[in-house]
């Protein structure tokens, strides 16, 4: 992967932060995309070039076209054309509450963020994929997204992740004679501090709610991203992978006997 440019989006913190600090050490320059957290940013574009590659950070609302827009040309302009996007941002209501509850802002925020301007951005990256002959896309789901089950109190969410997993497998298939890739990570319920932890900061530590008997990592996630961008990994797409530890995150865990 030396030498490629990774567009991360959401990437100051969290999943994306690890993404991004993965996929650098592999090599990548990185755009490192934020809305708020410029300070974290900066902070990590100044921790990846540490590792030889050049980074930069765009501000940029994934739910507002023109700024998405926006966070391409930057990129192209500074670093390259897009050779792995990562669509990790999205909007998400932490609080439980019914679809009817919801504000119409709320609910074209939620769909924006997390269908439609996940499809703009690929499609604004894939041509120069095609052109290249080879590209990464990643979208980001949640467990057992491909089922399509109902989540009470996340209709809006749930809904606009679900419709990602129909379009990662079309974009997959449509892309492939074309060297490009199209996947879907789908986390568990990484939380808080977890999602910039490593794998052996984790190990141990019991969370009373993952089958697997620890909490997950950012880099958990991070690392299957990595693989996915892989050059020899050209024969994996159209998957749905769930990092999840064993654990749905709809239903609730079956406690052995």
């Amino acid at each position: 992967m030396k030498g490629k440019v990774a567009l991360i989006t959401g990437s100051a913190t969290g999943l994306g932060k690890m993404t991004a600090l993965s996929l650098a050490r592999q090599g990548c320059h990185i755009a490192v995309n934020y809305v708020n957290s410029q300070a974290q940013a900066e902070s990590l574009c100044r921790e990846i070039q540490k590792f030889g590659v050049s980074s930069i950070s765009v501000q940029a609302d994934i739910t507002d076209e023109q700024q998405l827009y926006s966070l391409v040309d930057t990129t192209e302009q500074q670093l390259g054309t897009v050779d792995i996007l990562v669509n990790n941002a999205g909007p998400y209501i932490h609080e439980r509450r019914l679809f009817a509850d919801y504000s119409r802002d709320e609910i074209v925020r939620l769909v924006n963020g997390n269908l439609t301007g996940v499809m703009l951005l690929d499609h604004r990256v894939l041509p120069a994929m095609r052109e290249k002959k080879w590209g990464r896309i990643i979208h980001f789901g949640f467990g057992h997204a491909v089922e399509a089950r109902a989540w009470p109190h996340r209709a809006v969410y749930a809904a606009a992740k679900v419709g990602l997993v129909s379009f990662t497998k079309t974009l997959a298939i449509e892309e492939a004679p074309h060297g490009i890739t199209v996947n879907m990570v789908c986390p568990g319920d990484i939380r808080g501090a977890n999602k910039e932890k490593t794998i052996e900061e984790v190990t141990g530590v019991d969370d009373g709610l993952t089958p697997r008997g620890r909490s997950g990592s950012g880099e958990d996630v991070a690392r299957v991203i990595e693989f996915l961008c892989q050059d020899r990994s050209d024969f994996l797409t159209g998957n749905m992978i769930n990092v999840s530890g064993g654990l749905d995150p709809i239903r609730s865990r079956i406690k052995p006997e």
